[in-house]
């Protein structure tokens, strides 16, 4: 598998593997802030559901709220991620990791607000309560090298510890120890589990 290395702006080389989806839900990062906080979130839509096109389809703002009931509560909503990992490992980039992602909403970290402004955000494909799968763990494994090699990465945490009682992921499933021992992240880098 090639090794994965984002450009100068910001994006994932066209050779790695990774679908390149850009997303409209982005602005610059403020004051030329450089991202130092990684976020991990967990997502599926239909909440549950794996596989489809619904999350693309939500970062890219064409999300079709009549093919489920559920959906209609997300209408008007405009967010992104920086990458999601599907379950089969794929790598879906839709923002440049130079640009503001809009995927932490209300939070802090380290005594600043507005995580959105320093982080990147990586939304797993699942649910807090559902295992990832091993090729999530393994597709992590490549693209996290290349992010600490582009940014001054130095923290990670889960949307869960930037936002407290408002939010839950990417929760009990996702494995902090395997993800720390992998990456060469150390224990005070890493969210208390």
């Amino acid at each position: 598998m090639n090794r994965l290395v984002l450009d100068r702006h910001g994006w994932l080389q066209d050779n790695a593997g990774v679908q390149r989806l850009p997303s409209p839900n982005h602005d610059a990062r403020p004051n030329g802030d450089d991202a130092f906080l990684l976020i991990m979130h967990n997502i599926s839509l239909p909440p549950g559901v794996f596989g489809g096109t619904e999350v693309i389809d939500l970062f890219l703002n064409r999300l079709d709220y009549a093919s489920h009931p559920w959906l209609p509560r997300l209408r008007g909503l405009k967010v992104s991620a920086h990458f999601l990992v599907r379950r089969d490992g794929e790598i879906v980039q839709f923002v440049s990791t130079h640009k503001r992602a809009w995927h932490a909403g209300v939070s802090s970290f380290g005594g600043r607000e507005r995580c959105n402004d320093f982080s990147i955000g990586i939304e797993m494909e699942g649910t807090d309560t559902t295992p990832y799968a091993a090729e999530q763990y393994r597709a992590l494994n490549r693209l996290l090298p290349a992010l600490r090699r582009r940014h001054p990465l130095r923290a990670v945490r889960g949307h869960e510890h930037i936002a407290p009682g408002r939010k839950t992921d990417p929760g009990p499933a996702f494995d902090w120890n395997r993800f720390g021992r992998e990456n060469g992240w150390l224990r005070r880098q890493l969210p208390p589990v």
